[in-house]
């Protein structure tokens, strides 16, 4: 079955890493896999939350949100607080970057997150995580006295897979996801480590053999995505990273 945009079953969508996308920042990306752009901040706060004072931890943590006409029909704004997708999302995010962080060299000082999806085409959520690493990374530079070699520990990234017509894809877009029989999520670290694993039976359950299957695949995605944040850190004067 061939897939809509024309990719093999094992291609990831175009992804685009755009570094210093916003000016107020200390660190921004806008990430885009496909046609799915999300705009990631990091904001560097001198204070931790109370259950951390006096602990010589620093905090990471994320918020999402979906611009109203992000999809193909208006989505009302979350004026009364986000909706429990958008809860599962941004903590998904947060803990995503913890694992990568040490937060005893960062100080009491709390990173913000903020994950703004201005379109959607699947996977917000593993390109918010994807991108919102950069902007940490970018942010933690630009803190005095803290050592990135140091608070960085590793790499993260995280890919969609799925099984679509039997077939196990890498990287849904939306016309694929919407009507998957498999959705997963997977969040890996550069060095190869699952930090989270989201995978769903939509119509059928399905067995090792599948699972395995698509763990692999996420896998080969994910080392090309972490290959793309390396050549981003790694540059100094460009801001535009595809691949």
């Amino acid at each position: 079955m061939a897939r809509p945009d024309g990719r093999a079953p094992d291609q990831l969508r175009p992804i685009t890493l755009t570094r210093d996308f916003l000016v107020h920042p200390e660190g921004s990306v806008l990430v885009e896999f496909g046609a799915t752009k999300v705009i990631c901040t990091a904001s560097v706060e001198d204070k931790v939350p109370p259950f951390l004072k006096n602990q010589g931890l620093g905090w990471v943590t994320a918020e999402y949100a979906m611009l109203p006409r992000a999809t193909n029909t208006r989505t009302p704004r979350e004026t009364r607080g986000p909706s429990g997708r958008s809860q599962e999302i941004q903590r998904l995010v947060g803990r995503a970057l913890r694992a990568v962080i040490d937060r005893s060299k960062l100080g009491e000082r709390t990173v913000w997150v903020d994950c703004d999806v201005i379109q959607a085409d699947g996977g917000t959520r593993t390109a918010a995580i994807t991108g919102s690493f950069l902007a940490v990374a970018d942010a933690i530079t630009r803190i005095p006295g803290v050592q990135p070699a140091a608070a960085i520990r590793d790499y993260v990234a995280a890919v969609s897979v799925g099984v679509v017509g039997g077939q196990t894809l890498l990287d849904l877009a939306y016309a694929e996801d919407s009507t998957a029989e498999v959705d997963m999520n997977v969040v890996m670290t550069g060095s190869g480590d699952f930090v989270e694993v989201q995978g769903t039976a939509e119509q059928v359950p399905f067995g090792r053999a599948r699972l395995d299957a698509q763990l692999a695949l996420a896998e080969q995605g994910i080392r090309r995505l972490v290959a793309l944040q390396r050549r981003a850190r790694d540059a100094r004067a460009e801001r535009t990273f595809t691949l």
